[in-house]
This record gives C-alpha cells, structure tokens and sequence, in this order.
C-alpha cells in the first residue's frame, strides 16, 4: 500500500490561491429575441430593485462563478473532507497493512499478520478484501480532493508534517512507516452511540440522547507487537486461549471502529453537501458520501457478528473488554439493555422521527445530519474523543478547528 504518500504532496498553508480568471464570451444569437430578451429584461428590472452594494456582491459571485473559481464556501467544504479523507487513509491503510488481503486485486502481495487477519475473518470470511477495498476507496477520496481543488487554484491539505504517531511493530505492518502515522490505533475510546441510534425510532438532531451497548475504552484496534499479539496463532471460535482472546478482542474492536469511523462520515457528508453553491461540488459531496454512506451498512453488519454467536462472550484478558451477546435476553436483562436496541441483524435505520418531533409519520433518514451534532467541528471532536489522535500536537488540533469552522461557517450562494 504505497498510495498514501501520493495523497497531498502539494504545499500546505491556509490561504487560498485564487486560480486566474478565464473568459469564456457568452456566444450571442442576434436572432433569438422575444422570450429570452424579456426574461433577461425582467432580471434587470429585478436588480434594480436590490441595493447597489448587494447588486455588486452578486456581479461578483456570477463572475466568480463563470470564471470556473470556486467560491469560498465550497473551497471550505473540500478542503475540511480532504482532511477528513487523509486522516481516514492513514488509519485504513494501517487496517490494510495487518488485516488486507494477501493478493490485493490492484497492489502487490500484502503479508499482513495471519493471527490478525484469523481474528477479523471471524467476523467474516471476506474481512481482508473489504478492507482493502475501503482503504482504496479513502486514498481515492484524498487524491481525488486534493486534485480537484488545486485544479481550480486552491490549495490543497497537506497533513505530511504530522506524520509522527508511533503505530504497531507487530509482524505485517510497513516497517518504513514506523515511526510516522498520523493516527493512533493502539488505544481507542470507540463511541458505540451510532449502534442504539441507527436502531431507535428517535433522532439525535430533534434531542434524543443514545448509549452504546457496551464500552469500549483504551482497548488496540490493531495488533501491537509480537510478544503481545503472536502472528503464529490460531484463532478459533471461541478462542482457546488468553493470547487467542487478545488478539480476538483487538479485531472485535477493529469491527467496531470501521463502522464508527464510516458513520461519521455517512453524516457529515449531507451536512457538507446542503453547505454547496456550485452544483458541481453538490455532485461531489454527494457521490463520495454515498460511498461513505456504502461503508457504514457494510462495517454496521459486520460488528454485529462481533456480539452474537458463536463469538459473542470474548474477553480481553488484558483490559477485561468483554464483548456480550446482544441477542440474548438473560445477558440483555443483566446490562438493563433492549432487544429492540441490540439485536445485531438489525442493520438498516429504523424510521425515526424527522425534522419535527411527532407532528410527521416516522421515516427512515441518515441521523445525524445537523451542523451540531453531524458536520466538520463534531466530526474532529468525535476523532479526538476516539483517541485517534493521542500524541498529535496542539498545532495539529488547531489547523483541523481551523478548516472545520471554516467548513461548518459556509452557506450556499445564490
């Protein structure tokens, strides 16, 4: 998986290069008159109504856009889901390298580690290929982005100077990489609040507050080194042994990050994309969160068979995480939990309440998608609060505040 350092070789500041101006004369039909004229003479009189200083603005923001230039707004948008895609590459990428498939469909031979890899293949057969798959999806979205942006004379995000996060030194991973991730997976606070959400009749953007089933606290996503994770192991279900529990727990706990990760996307991605002025950034947003969007339902079914058995019931012998089954009504009973709230093949949104508490029948919506709870600001918070960036420095967390506000301040223009 060399793709990465691709990603945004480009500068990195926070200015905006403007791209030059292209005039594109308006091809004149002296014959057509009539309709069109009025039309264009009903739009005149109509800006004579408007204030000279709004009257300008407009001029500006028509020219602007005419001129194949993004507005800032959109600039915004791009920029903070470029920094979004690149954090997303280098934690997938790191999936990759320990759990993608050894003979990747368009990469070359992935060695990975076979105990990790035993581990997610509990969850499901086809775990490895998935998650090349996702990681190739998240360096297109980056690469994608960035281009896109430096194309109409934007800067793009580069996130290369942050490179300096330990990661794992088990058997698998990219030993060059060692020493220069951007994300940490080695101890992850994974928020399973989407979990309940996506199986209630509420809404998070209309008050209701949800819990996850279990929690999982300072608990590895990926393997973190031989003597703590033996690559050589078996993994059978259940496992046999504490060593096999481990590295089972560490893979339950992937199972439960990839859907985190992706539902946070599936919402931010709407709250970006209502955000838009050129219809051709709305095509963008829209088409790459719809891939988000893909994930999610993927990763969503996948966790699920992390709490139900013949696997459910695993404990962490290091860090005590259990993972119960959540189909079960004696363990249900005993966590005070729901059935209706746990049940694990329950992996499309139930219809909940939307836009307005009751006054609407139920309908099944992506939630959140409010700039509260589901755009760019509560997208870094929700990545800090993971743990996915322990040991970034503060000037890494103030660039990302940066671009979100920017991001989450933009309105469509008209």
């Amino acid at each position: 998986m060399n793709k990465e350092g691709n990603l945004s070789s480009s500068g990195l500041s926070e200015t905006h290069v403007l791209s030059q101006e292209l005039q594109s004369p308006e091809p004149r039909h002296h014959a057509t008159v009539g309709r069109r004229s009025f039309i264009r003479g009903l739009g005149v009189v109509g800006a004579t109504l408007l204030p000279a200083s709004a009257l300008l603005m407009r001029q500006a923001k028509a020219q602007e856009r005419s001129s194949g230039r993004l507005t800032k707004g959109d600039a915004d948008l791009l920029r903070f889901a470029a920094w979004a895609e690149i954090v997303e590459s280098d934690l997938w990428t790191q999936y990759a390298e320990l759990g993608g498939a050894t003979k990747p469909n368009d990469g070359g031979p992935n060695i990975g580690n076979p105990a990790y890899k035993l581990a997610l293949q509990n969850l499901d057969g086809d775990m490895p290929q998935y998650i090349i798959d996702n990681t190739d999806d998240e360096l297109s979205h980056a690469a994608f982005l960035n281009a896109y942006l430096s194309s109409h004379g934007e800067e793009p995000v580069n996130l290369d100077r942050f490179r300096t996060l330990p990661g794992s030194i088990a058997t698998g991973v990219d030993k060059t990489k060692i020493g220069k991730r951007l994300t940490n997976l080695l101890n992850l606070n994974v928020d399973l609040s989407w979990y309940t959400r996506y199986r209630s009749e509420e809404n998070s953007d209309l008050g209701a507050i949800f819990k996850g089933p279990l929690n999982i606290l300072n608990e590895p996503a990926i393997p973190l080194n031989d003597t703590d994770t033996p690559p050589g192991q078996p993994q059978p279900v259940p496992p046999a042994t504490a060593a096999e529990s481990r590295m089972q727990a560490i893979a339950n706990t992937a199972g439960f990050h990839f859907a985190f990760i992706e539902q946070g996307g599936t919402s931010l991605y709407p709250t970006l994309a209502l955000k838009a002025t050129s219809e051709e950034v709305l095509r963008i947003l829209l088409s790459i969160g719809g891939v988000e969007i893909d994930h999610f339902s993927l990763w969503h079914d996948k966790a699920g068979n992390a709490v139900s058995q013949p696997l459910a019931g695993v404990t962490d012998p290091e860090t005590g995480l259990t993972f119960p089954d959540l189909n079960d009504p004696a363990t249900l009973a005993r966590l005070n939990l729901q059935l209706e709230l746990t049940q694990t093949n329950k992996i499309l949104p139930e219809p909940c309440d939307f836009l307005f508490r009751e006054s609407m029948p139920p309908c099944s919506v992506i939630r959140p998608t409010s700039t509260a709870l589901g755009g760019a600001v509560a997208t870094v918070q929700a990545f800090t609060a993971d743990g996915l960036f322990d040991g970034q420095p503060e000037s890494f967390f103030d660039f990302a505040m940066r671009l979100a506000i920017a991001a989450d301040n933009a309105r469509r223009e008209l």
